[in-house]
């Protein structure tokens, strides 16, 4: 059975700094694209950023760049986000997501329906 854990989320003051995990097991991703999305209150779900299953192409959402990076260990089915000067809108519950199949191996994606399995979420929230 596929499951992906997120871990990391908490309160932080504006400003600040969390590193977010995601625990991929029940099989291997290391050929399968991966991906952050979250949702803040009130809101749709939205693209955060993916990651190749190389590791070496990226693809961040405007509203993050420069701030956030995304990186996997394929060795351990890990994948991490590292937030920096986190604002108070991106308070949200973040998801970590995978491709349902095999993808290229440069290949990312920013579409929710691009993958196939999602883990329940982290709660991140960040006071002004």
């Amino acid at each position: 059975q596929v499951q992906l854990v997120e871990s990391g989320g908490g309160l932080v003051q504006a400003g600040g700094s969390l590193r977010l995990t995601c625990a991929a097991s029940g099989r291997t991703f290391s050929n399968y694209a991966m991906a952050w999305f979250r949702q803040g209150p009130g809101k749709e779900r939205e693209f955060v950023v993916s990651i190749s299953w190389s590791g070496r192409i990226t693809r961040y959402a405007d509203s993050v760049k420069g701030r956030f990076t995304i990186s996997r260990d394929n060795a351990r089915d890990m994948v991490y986000l590292q937030m920096n000067s986190l604002k108070f809108e991106d308070t949200a519950v973040y998801y970590c997501a995978a491709t349902r199949l095999a993808v290229a191996r440069h290949s990312v994606f920013d579409q929710s329906a691009d993958y196939g399995y999602w883990g329940q979420g982290t709660q991140v929230t960040v006071s002004s």
